[in-house]
């Protein structure tokens, strides 16, 4: 299929199979854009390309293999969201499970770079590319038993950070998303898909939602190209940071 025929300007959102990565997809469509989603549950991502008129392809960051097929035929890319990541488990740092970091890290550092690395001439020719990376208040902030993914997203936020120095004087403006708590599968997955740990997550408070944070990167990828907006935090009123909170029930 050759994506962008019609001449719309192509977006990429990973991670797009639930949560803030379907959520943008839904509102990148409506300002116009071609959406490319990726994720590893090819049902749900062919259904929200269905739904919106975009594209949906398989996507493992963590696979170099699967990342090469996700971008064939992508040759030119004007906004990538970086929006694969995730969590797993609280364990703290001396018992940590060796394999729950890994994998934290190589979904939430690993996988950002290499998609990154790999359509970032396209993001340059393109002449006003963007580049949005969602990574957490968790990388601005540490709390207990959370070490694996709190070492995972600082080091994605410092990844991103990094590379706003190095394509200083590029046409590519580069946003970090920085969400408190948000209500979607994230619990779930870090519990194994323990539904009453996840539920138990947000009781008590109201938290952010995926669309509440997906208005949030419409409204980066809307600003003129002059405008960076370099980092953007959003919490709950109920959040201050990552370990304090207030609970009314």
């Amino acid at each position: 299929m050759n994506v962008g025929a019609d001449g719309r300007k192509i977006a990429v959102v990973t991670g797009a199979s639930s949560g803030i990565g379907a959520a943008t997809a839904r509102v990148l469509a409506a300002q116009g854009y071609h959406v490319v989603v990726g994720a590893r549950r090819v049902d749900r991502i062919a259904a929200l390309a269905a739904e919106i008129g975009g594209t949906g392809r398989q996507l493992d960051v963590t696979d170099e293999a699967s990342v090469a097929a996700f971008v064939e035929g992508l040759d030119r890319i004007d906004v990538l969201v970086n929006n694969a990541g995730g969590a797993k488990g609280l364990a703290s740092v001396a018992e940590a499970d060796l394999d729950d970091w890994r994998w934290m890290w190589e979904t939430n550092v690993v996988g950002t770079l290499r998609l990154t690395q790999t359509l970032l001439p396209a993001l340059i020719a393109s002449g006003d590319g963007l580049i949005v990376t969602v990574t957490s208040i968790a990388a601005l902030d540490v709390y207990d038993n959370g070490g694996g993914y709190t070492s995972a997203k600082h080091a994605q936020g410092v990844l991103h950070r990094t590379l706003r120095y190095e394509l200083l004087g590029k046409p590519v403006r580069l946003t970090e998303i920085c969400p408190g708590m948000v209500e979607t599968e994230f619990s779930l997955v870090r519990f194994d898909g323990d539904q009453e740990r996840a539920d138990a997550t947000y009781q008590g408070l109201t938290p952010l939602t995926a669309e509440d944070v997906a208005e949030v990167i419409g409204f980066a990828a809307s600003r003129p190209p002059h405008v960076n907006l370099d980092q953007i935090i959003l919490k709950p009123r109920d959040q201050a940071s990552a370990r304090r909170n207030v609970r009314t029930g």
